[in-house]
């Protein structure tokens, strides 16, 4: 989809006056930057996954009654005591829990990183579908 658009574009920058030509470097370098910006975004939520997933398995060998400290943000603990370690609530987005079974918390987890990477890897081929040449051309012109 946007190969196509760039290869209209393309034959068009012949006839286009710099003013013109500024303006389709600047949309470019914009879809660029948002599709770099969504790939991090995509990483960052892949980890953010990651990393619940090994808390999960991590809490699934804790004893009942253990005692841990549990990260309300990135640098604020809290104290607390392990009282069921065969459920958990899950995170569904916009402030939803569910509850879960600690293996469907498991299960959510990686369904949801696998998800992640689909759409990592189609977001990575679009990149790669951006032609080089329509970006040096309007380098050049300019």
């Amino acid at each position: 989809m946007a190969n196509k658009g760039a290869v209209v574009r393309a034959a068009e920058m012949e006839k286009m006056n710099v003013d013109q030509l500024k303006m389709v470097k600047e949309q470019s370098d914009a879809e660029l930057n948002l599709l770099q910006e969504s790939l991090g975004n995509i990483r960052t939520a892949t980890t953010r996954l990651e990393h619940a997933s090994t808390a999960l398995q991590d809490l699934s060998v804790r004893p009942q009654g253990k005692q841990m400290l549990v990260p309300l943000t990135a640098s604020l603990y809290v104290p607390a005591t392990l009282d069921d370690a065969l459920n958990v609530l899950v995170d569904v987005g916009t402030g939803y829990f569910v509850e879960k079974t600690m293996v469907e918390g498991k299960e959510y987890c990686q369904r949801k990183i696998n998800l992640l990477k689909s759409n990592h890897e189609q977001l990575v081929e679009e990149e790669r579908e951006i032609p080089n040449s329509l970006r040096l051309k309007v380098l050049y012109c300019m």
